[in-house]
């Protein structure tokens, strides 16, 4: 939800006056609010999807190593040329083919070897953040009056948007019955007020806006991945395959990721261990080592959305160099609102009505909107680390100057 639509939204009741000043709701679920189908014509959760990979070609690692030892808690990728994007799925339902929709024609892509977080930001790391800088979070800001003056000041209240399950089952065309805003949210407080982190150090930090996950990748001396980033990050070197993982989405019957199970959105069986949210690291790692790059969480990258950003790489032919997304985003379904691409599916995601865990797929977000199952991680690479060298050891010689300068005796 925008901060324009969060401070007039009456967060106590969905209203017909008020359901569309909520419908950034449809922003948050990463684009999968669109993509309906009848209850009865739904495949069971979790059977596993047949992927052509037709148009994919091998993938082409550097050869160079690693620049040197990698930071902690990441590991280094030696990038390279891949094919980018999702096959085309004549063999999955409605809710599948509308999760690849965005995300072709798969195209040739080589991006530069870089460190990348093994897992998602947790709560401890960003406290560290919080701590260090007492930097506060869009969603602990209060919205001002100036800035919207059109609001009852009862709606200027800080908060975020929580899913918020209904007791029976509704219909897959209201994400209103779902998502509310609640006045408290915010990442201390995922699921408002009454909730909070004690005994959850190690899950991923969640009710992040974009600007908020910028500012500790910067403290951090990282970066955002970007999308060609993730990507290949995310295939963990497969060609192909529908998932991070490999070709079924349960091989040997096994859980490989934090999804959905049972009836959407009412309950959440939990048969892959976790309801709702799980700490990281829970499900093994992919090929290069990383977790969750599938489920759980959706991840925020630097790129603004188009849905035809793959037709203009695909058109301008060649292999695109290090992508940084297009100059400007837009969405059809909503385009004054500025958005970034997400990737990465959440513990939410389920073939009843959101698909995007399978890698290559697309979710989207505005900047200034967070959720209880939208986190990140961050990458590096040997020149940012360093310049990031570089200015601690000018900080320590200015600080071991001034300490010289007030005590002559040292």
């Amino acid at each position: 939800m925008s901060k324009k639509r969060r401070a007039k939204s009456n967060p106590k009741s969905i209203t017909p006056k008020t359901k569309f000043l909520l419908v950034a709701a449809l922003v948050v679920l990463g684009g999968c609010t669109v993509y309906l189908i009848h209850r009865e014509s739904i495949a069971h959760a979790g059977h596993p999807l047949v992927i052509s990979n037709a148009g994919f070609l091998p993938t082409v690692p550097n050869p160079t190593p690693a620049p040197g030892a990698a930071p902690e808690g990441m590991v280094w990728l030696p990038g390279g040329e891949f094919s980018m994007g999702a096959a085309d799925a004549p063999d999955m339902n409605d809710v599948g083919m509308k999760a690849t929709e965005d995300s072709r024609p798969i195209h040739r892509v080589y991006v530069d070897g870089f460190w990348i977080d093994k897992t998602d930001v947790t709560n401890q790391q960003f406290e560290a953040f919080v701590k260090a800088t007492s930097y506060v979070t869009v969603a602990e800001r209060k919205p001002r009056a100036e800035d919207y003056p059109d609001a009852p000041p009862e709606n200027l209240v800080a908060g975020s948007i929580v899913f918020s399950p209904p007791d029976h089952p509704v219909p897959l065309n209201d994400h209103f019955q779902w998502w509310n805003y609640v006045h408290g949210a915010n990442w201390r407080h995922p699921l408002g007020p009454d909730s909070d982190i004690k005994g959850k150090e190690n899950y991923p930090v969640v009710q992040v806006a974009y600007e908020d996950a910028l500012a500790y990748a910067k403290w951090a001396g990282k970066r955002l991945p970007t999308e060609a980033e993730w990507e290949f990050a995310a295939r963990g070197g497969l060609t192909g395959k529908p998932y991070v993982w490999g070709e079924q989405f349960r091989p040997n019957g096994k859980w490989m990721a934090n999804t959905h199970q049972g009836a959407f959105p009412v309950k959440d069986t939990g048969e892959d261990g976790h309801v709702g949210i799980a700490a990281v690291a829970q499900y093994p790692p992919n090929g290069y080592g990383l977790f969750d790059m599938a489920g759980n969480v959706w991840q925020w990258t630097s790129d603004w959305y188009r849905p035809d950003y793959y037709q203009q790489l695909a058109a301008a032919g060649g292999v695109a160099r290090n992508p940084q997304g297009p100059d400007s985003p837009f969405d059809p379904a909503e385009p004054t609102e500025k958005k970034k691409v997400h990737r990465g599916g959440s513990f939410l995601c389920t073939d009843q009505y959101c698909s995007r865990y399978m890698v290559g797929t697309r979710g989207k977000g505005e900047i200034s909107t967070g959720t209880n199952h939208l986190g990140f991680r961050c990458v590096t690479t040997r020149d940012k680390q360093l310049a990031m060298g570089a200015k601690t050891d000018l900080g320590s010689l200015q600080a071991a100057n001034t300490s010289g300068k007030s005590n002559p005796e040292r």
